[in-house]
């Protein structure tokens, strides 16, 4: 028997849901503002601001970015932080502006973040001091005319706000000597859009929100197009699925993941905003003894991230002792979820780690486990509202269920494809609007899908995409390297690590290799592993056999 998705939903989940609720991004939060005015919005190092506050920020930097900078609708505006007030006030500001978010991670090196500007022809860009350096060395070869600097103790409270500031710039040295003629502060932007009048421009379903960046295999990222209405039918088919666990009830959710990354960007900025959450940003979730202490201060009801991160929860003596009475679930996704995390976060909060499934190409959740789930049952969940999954061969043609093949995701979350990239969009969108993921699953009789391997080469470290094509470009730029493979490895801190098989004509040691990868790759994707051989396995073209390079060295690695 063929199916291509459910038909029986959770109870209380609803098979459709209404695109016409909203006409944008900006339309929910101007509608959210006007519910939950004085409740808290987002909160970050101790300050809190409600919607209204939010809003209000909002309105005077979208009146500098359109009134002051002369943005028109359409243009590209990127942002540069990690999760810091600042964060949602920029992305809201720019879409209230009518204009499109283009998120960066701040960790990109000069290499990465020149793509970045340049493919997405963005004119501004929104960026915490401690990284405008890289942007400094690489601004003249772009087509960025206006930059805002901001510092992390900007919004926060006159005195703390000095305080933060001062310790990080002068006590931790995180913010390394630049030179940005012609930029400005956060906090100036904000004074001079506060003399205009601001009134939010009008967006459509068909006008784009966000150019969401994810890793390329031709050695490139590339922008996947996510309009008002694959935002909002998003927001709208998560929110659908929550609400039966949640209801109408308000609350705190815990915002670890960087608000550049898609998951933590619809899941919580957007989704719980849409109905009067509180989202409690983490700026360093890798400070694991700061992040539990924070944890410790506030009362939760949920959490989303990554594996790795409720791993290094779990291992902290201090989680242990957090009171999770209040808490009501976990959210995990960007990677796959493992049994015994799943297992002990349910024995330690008394709650279900709830896994669900999603790329940047659909904004990204496209399946999710029930609400109601009580045990780990290791597969990525049903189809969402308005979706449809199906199991395809290599010729594209769906298969019975149980059949194993490529997982394909429809719906009105799937991207419009990838700027200016018509050829890889062919390769993923096929013409009736099946999206192909690039992994390999089955879907069994009740519509639950598990995924069993992945199609593409694509190494997943924390959650993070890390494409080999890219990681080869950069170490076969080395003089001692002739040529060189780049595979994954399962590791049990990050899901899989990054390795290199290298064949060298030169001297070069290992720690050398990984130092050169260092100034051209975030740190994610530099090998951790790193292999020199005679040569490599490839076809008779000369292309490198990366599957018979896992094959050949899985013992090794």
């Amino acid at each position: 028997m063929q199916k291509t998705w459910l038909k029986s939903y959770p109870q209380g989940v609803p098979e459709f849901i209404n695109l016409d609720e909203f006409a944008s991004v900006a339309d929910i939060f101007d509608k959210s503002v006007c519910k939950y005015a004085d409740l808290p919005a987002y909160t970050n190092f101790g300050k809190t601001l409600t919607y209204q506050q939010t809003s209000q920020a909002c309105s005077h930097l979208a009146a500098y970015l359109k009134n002051e900078l002369g943005l028109e609708k359409g243009d590209r505006v990127a942002v540069m932080m990690p999760n810091l007030l600042q964060n949602p006030v920029a992305i809201f500001a720019i879409l209230r502006a009518g204009l499109v978010v283009v998120n960066t991670n701040p960790l990109y090196t000069k290499r990465e973040l020149k793509h970045q500007l340049n493919d997405s022809g963005a004119k501004a860009i929104i960026i915490i001091e401690n990284f405008a350096h890289v942007l400094a060395d690489i601004i003249d070869e772009t087509q960025v005319d206006y930059v805002i600097t901001t510092k992390m103790g900007d919004m926060l409270s006159p005195l703390k706000g000095f305080i933060v500031n001062t310790v990080v710039k002068y006590l931790k040295k995180m913010v390394p000597a630049f030179t940005l003629p012609g930029a400005v502060s956060f906090k100036k932007a904000l004074a001079s859009g506060a003399q205009h009048r601001f009134e939010t421009v009008q967006t459509t379903h068909d006008d784009i929100a966000f150019l969401q960046y994810t890793g390329g295999t031709t050695g490139v990222a590339k922008g996947a197009v996510l309009t008002n209405k694959n935002m909002v039918a998003n927001m709208q088919q998560a929110s659908a699925w929550i609400k039966t666990c949640l209801g109408e009830q308000k609350g705190t959710i815990i915002t670890a993941l960087p608000l550049y990354h898609i998951f933590s960007l619809t899941a919580n900025c957007l989704t719980f905003m849409r109905y009067g959450w509180c989202n409690y940003l983490i700026t360093n979730p890798r400070d694991i003894n700061g992040f539990v202490k924070e944890l410790q201060a506030t009362k939760f009801e949920v959490m989303t991230g990554v594996n790795t991160l409720f791993n290094g929860l779990l291992n902290h003596p201090g989680f242990r002792q957090l009171d999770f009475s209040h808490f009501h679930f976990a959210l995990g996704g960007g990677m796959a979820v493992q049994r015994g995390v799943a297992e002990q976060w349910r024995e330690v909060t008394g709650t279900t780690l709830i896994e669900a499934y999603g790329l940047t190409e659909t904004s990204p959740a496209a399946c999710m486990n029930p609400m109601t789930l009580e045990e780990f049952n290791g597969k990525i969940g049903l189809p969402i509202s308005s979706t449809e999954a199906s199991i395809q061969d290599d010729d594209w043609h769906i298969l019975a269920t149980d059949e194993t093949g490529e997982i394909c995701i429809r719906g009105p979350q799937v991207m419009q494809g990838y700027w200016q990239r018509p050829k890889e969009t062919a390769n993923v969108l096929s013409n009736d609007g099946w999206l192909h993921t690039g992994d390999i699953g089955f879907m069994d009789e009740n519509g639950f899908i598990q995924i069993v391997d992945r199609k593409k080469d694509m190494i997943l470290v924390s959650g993070f995409n890390v494409f080999p094509n890219e990681v080869e470009e950069v170490i076969a730029a080395h003089p001692a390297v002739l040529e060189v493979g780049v595979i994954g490895k399962p590791d049990e801190h990050s899901g899989e690590a990054v390795v290199a098989i290298v064949v060298r004509k030169g001297e070069v040691s290992e720690e050398e290799l990984r130092s050169f990868c260092r100034e051209s790759l975030t740190s994610y994707k530099v090998p951790k592993s790193i292999i020199f051989t005679e040569e490599l396995p490839k076809t008779n073209v000369g292309k490198i056999l990366r599957r018979e390079l896992r094959d050949r060295y899985q013992e090794i690695i």
